[in-house]
């Protein structure tokens, strides 16, 4: 069950990669992991970095995709983006947390998440 689910993971990220491509966004990290966690793509649009956790469901039989991104989960993605912006000297540009859920064929984009 497990490795099925990351499978399904592992497609749902690859969607969204081509999804925010086709909305010209640049693609600046996938899976950037650091020590405090991992955001599973950074992207650019504009001038603005934007945090995209991505979340996949075949089916909404346990809700939307985006309930399983909790206060837990922001916190932790909020701090492996500050390390992010940091490390790679991003002091005064603005970003901004979304989300992208999918279920089965359809992607909705939830801009500003949290």
């Amino acid at each position: 069950m497990k490795e099925n689910n990351k499978i399904t993971g592992n497609i749902g990220e690859q969607k969204a990669q081509k999804f925010l491509k086709k909305n010209k966004y640049k693609i600046l990290e996938c899976n950037y992991t650091t020590q405090l966690g991992e955001i599973d793509i950074i992207a650019k649009q504009k001038d603005c970095i934007v945090f995209v956790e991505v979340k996949t469901r075949e089916t909404l039989e346990y809700g939307r995709p985006s309930e399983a991104v909790g206060e837990r989960k922001q916190n932790k993605i909020r701090k492996v983006a500050m390390l992010y912006l940091q490390r790679n000297k991003l002091f005064d540009v603005p970003c901004r947390f979304d989300c992208i859920e999918i279920v089965g064929d359809k992607i909705n984009h939830l801009q500003d998440a949290f």
